[in-house]
């Protein structure tokens, strides 16, 4: 099946398909309308219309009151987005100096604006990071997003633990999560003073 050219995607639809694919990416629950009304900030009526819309183009598969999930397309047209969103955030931050909680509303702001070959220079010009600077992958211009053996740091059980990815949803939570030396790639013994950070924002390895 051939795939949907890019500009035929209007800018909302482009974030719906991003936000879905950022709910699935690392939880294995089934997505309604309502989790994906909550992760855009607008009404379940709102969400529910466009993805019948999504769905009408054969971008997400969705049975009425049940789970969405993304088509083939759908997930490629996510997974553009998604690279465009965390190379802008790498850039921001290595080029730029913005810290990991300023970059992602400027990434937001700035992902539906350039063009693929403008994100592909700058991958480029950046060294072709694998990571953002929230430790999140960044798929490759083909659509391909390596996969990793994290899990989130309430459920990991060890006495050490290698910090893979923090949440970039809070922006006071990266501001403290920073202080506390939770970053992608540092070492932390547990338990890791959990009463003070959310741990079920912070995906661990083992070392």
């Amino acid at each position: 099946m051939p795939g949907l050219h890019p500009h035929k995607l209007t800018t909302s639809e482009e974030d719906y398909l991003k936000a879905l694919y950022l709910l699935t990416e690392w939880e294995d629950e089934p997505v309604g309308t309502g989790a994906l009304a909550d992760q855009l900030g607008l009404s379940p009526a709102s969400a529910t219309s466009m993805v019948q819309k999504l769905a009408v183009k054969g971008l997400v598969d969705h049975v009425p009151r049940g789970a969405i999930s993304l088509s083939d397309i759908g997930r490629r047209e996510a997974l553009r987005m998604v690279r465009r969103h965390r190379i802008l955030e790498t850039f921001l931050r290595d080029e730029l100096g913005y810290d990991w909680d300023e970059v992602h509303d400027e990434a937001e702001a700035l992902e539906h604006t350039v063009t693929d070959r403008f994100i592909d220079a700058l991958h480029a010009r950046l060294g072709h990071p694998e990571v953002d600077p929230h430790g999140d992958s960044i798929p490759s211009a083909a659509g391909v997003l390596a996969t990793r053996d994290a899990q989130r740091l309430d459920r990991f059980h060890g006495a050490q633990a290698i910090v893979c990815r923090v949440s970039d949803e809070d922006p006071e939570f990266l501001r403290r999560a920073k202080k506390l030396g939770i970053v992608p790639g540092a070492m932390i013994e547990l338990p890791h003073r959990l009463n003070y950070i959310e741990a079920s924002l912070v995906w661990v390895c083992a070392p």
